[in-house]
């Protein structure tokens, strides 16, 4: 399992299958024990996901790998990697990017670079 959220869903899914399969097991005749299975079965599943929804959601991230060349002239800008907002929690990793060159006063990056926009 990758994340605790995964593992609650899992946990819920095999508690309610055993409990399933236990109620089918015993063979009940009446209606309203069925009733009781069916409400049982519905609130440990609510409860799996009430604890499910409650977990904090896994970030990806970016990641910017083996990036062609970027070249920048005048006033223009290249980037060979990752460009976001400064305000990006984002987590980000550049590896073997292409190479950045810029000229007659251009801006070029090779990597990540977080700037106001």
């Amino acid at each position: 399992m990758r994340s605790r959220r995964h593992l609650v869903l899992l946990i819920t899914g095999l508690l309610v299958a055993v409990l399933a399969t236990s109620f089918v097991v015993l063979r009940w005749d009446s209606a309203d024990r069925i009733a009781t299975a069916v409400s049982a079965l519905a609130g440990i599943g609510g409860v799996g996901v009430a604890f499910w929804a409650a977990l904090p959601a896994a970030r990806s991230g970016v990641h910017a790998r083996e990036t062609g060349m970027a070249r920048a002239r005048g006033t223009g800008y290249a980037n060979s990697g990752i460009d976001a907002p400064a305000g990006d929690t984002t987590p980000m990793k550049a590896s073997r990017t292409g190479d950045a060159t810029a000229g007659d006063g251009g801006q070029a990056i090779s990597g990540i670079v977080r700037r106001r926009r």
